[in-house]
């Protein structure tokens, strides 16, 4: 009687635990491995400004002045890359400007101990030409929002009609960054780019007693707009 017993109590246990496995309402967890990598193309409007922070003293001191120039630029940005996974991609962008240019000069000095100041602005036919191929490093926030930073190396020319190349200059370039998934396959994004940052000395005249000049120029560029991932 009491083999019995134990054989039902076995039974029902098993029966018991056989219904509660198949009506487990927590399913195991699956592995999944997104294929996240593949080649994507860009296009995107470009806000540039070059700003150039300048000084001088000429004539031994007759003449001294410091100022800021500055100029914006309009243009249109084109970027090719490749996404290797989640958090590397590598990058190329190309930027041209069109149509004519804002400018603007502030500068305050002394000549010959008396005080000057002087403010001047107008628009002119200037073009900026930029690229660079560039590391990607991303990391998403969430499965539609990412921040990233950009760095490479690339190339700036500035002409105009009257001077040519008046700055053709190779640079480490690097900024940063946010994108957002509209779909699977279209992002569109914002990010800021230093494209270029170097410091200038000028001497003429004698050793002693000739005039300097000390500038700086920098290449602040803003870009919005889409991306297409293949």
């Amino acid at each position: 009687m009491k083999k019995l017993l134990a054989i039902s109590a076995i039974a029902a246990i098993s029966t018991l635990a056989m219904a509660d496995e198949a009506i487990d309402p927590v399913a195991k967890p699956v592995a999944h491995v997104s294929n996240d990598n593949g080649f994507y193309l860009g296009l995107a409007y470009g806000y540039g400004r070059l700003r150039e922070n300048y000084s001088g003293d000429y004539y031994g001191g007759s003449l001294v002045f410091d100022g800021v120039q500055k100029i914006d630029y309009d243009t249109i940005m084109v970027q090719l890359g490749y996404k290797i996974n989640t958090y590397f991609a590598l990058e190329g962008r190309y930027w041209r400007s069109y149509g004519d240019n804002g400018w603007s000069i502030t500068e305050n000095g002394y000549d010959k101990g008396v005080p000057y100041s002087n403010f001047e602005k107008g628009k002119n036919g200037d073009n900026l030409k930029a690229f660079g191929c560039y590391l990607k490093l991303m990391y998403p926030l969430t499965e539609e929002l990412d921040i990233y930073a950009l760095l490479g190396y690339g190339n700036l020319t500035l002409n105009d009609d009257d001077y040519g190349n008046w700055l053709d200059e190779n640079h480490f370039q690097g900024g940063f960054g946010i994108s957002y998934a509209l779909t699977q396959n279209i992002s569109m994004f914002i990010d800021y780019m230093r494209l270029f940052n170097k410091d200038y000395f000028e001497h003429t005249g004698a050793p002693i007693g000739g005039s300097d000049y000390f500038w700086n120029d920098t290449l602040h560029m803003v870009s919005a707009g889409l991306t297409y991932k293949f």
